[in-house]
């Protein structure tokens, strides 16, 4: 490997995967109130509802595609029964249709923030940067599925035989950057532009990822007023309103106690 092939395949994991597990805590640290998605819901909800389940539930679906793929070893896979074959085919129209969703969620999501006033405006540089970030390694990997794995033969690429075995040798802290010497230049891609994604997690909105609602469960009910309007509950009307009733005076200041109505009734009707 020459000085390039090691800084990308050792040395940019090691400082990207730092940035990411250093740069969290930092930031749960120092800025608690920021650690927030800044929800537009309130600005547009009817493209929220449609793009972010797609993109959201896409992703995850990607994410276990991926442990599963990159992080077992294919020998597990043989073990328990799983062909090469069978695995290829798996692994591709559940990638594949994971892959869509993801995609057509997050168009949806940059062309609503990019058309609704409201959501735009609230939109900051970090944001921009982070859609492009976040959309490069998506893009990427698509492209790398639909070149080598649709499209590129009866078995595709082989990634667990390079790919697998050189992330795996990064967490055990053994890496073998020479693994990637070989690899297809969009899987190669693919893989740059997720540890660089990676790198910037800490510092986007991104972090809202690593928030789970443990306590939601256990929360305090809330209190809100309903906007419908109660017919038992009546107006009141503009300027002043008749008395109905005993009025009490202070008698210090020379008031007097008026009787109710129906005791001047009562004496009416007596005389």
């Amino acid at each position: 490997m020459n000085a390039l092939d090691l800084m990308l395949w050792v040395v940019f994991p090691y400082v990207s995967l730092t940035m990411l597990v250093a740069g969290s805590i930092w930031r749960y640290r120092k800025d608690k109130f920021g650690w927030t998605t800044r929800s537009s819901e309130l600005h547009e909800s009817r493209m929220l509802r449609l793009g972010s389940p797609l993109f959201h539930y896409g992703i995850l679906a990607v994410f276990a595609g991926h442990v599963m793929g990159l992080l077992i070893p294919a020998s597990w896979t043989a073990a328990v029964g799983i062909s090469p074959s069978a695995y290829h085919l798996l692994a591709t129209i559940g990638g594949g249709l994971a892959g869509l969703a993801t995609v057509v969620g997050l168009v949806l999501l940059i062309y609503r923030r990019r058309t609704v006033g409201g959501v735009f405006q609230a939109t900051t540089r970090n944001d921009k940067a982070m859609y492009v970030l976040l959309a490069l390694p998506i893009v990427l990997g698509m492209t790398a599925t639909l070149l080598y794995q649709v499209f590129g033969g009866e078995h595709g690429y082989d990634y667990r035989a390079t790919i697998s075995p050189w992330l795996r040798s990064l967490f055990i802290l053994q890496p073998r950057g020479e693994l990637m010497l070989g690899v297809p230049i969009w899987f190669q891609l693919h893989a740059t532009s997720a540890f660089l994604l990676f790198a910037v997690w800490p510092y986007t909105r991104l972090v809202h990822a690593f928030s789970a609602p443990v306590q939601y469960p256990s929360r305090p009910y809330v209190v809100y007023r309903s906007r419908k309007a109660d017919p038992a509950i009546r107006r009141p009307n503009r300027g002043w309103e008749p008395i109905v009733g005993p009025v009490s005076l202070d008698r210090s200041r020379g008031g007097k106690v008026q009787p109710p109505v129906e005791d001047f009734e009562s004496e009416r009707n007596s005389r």
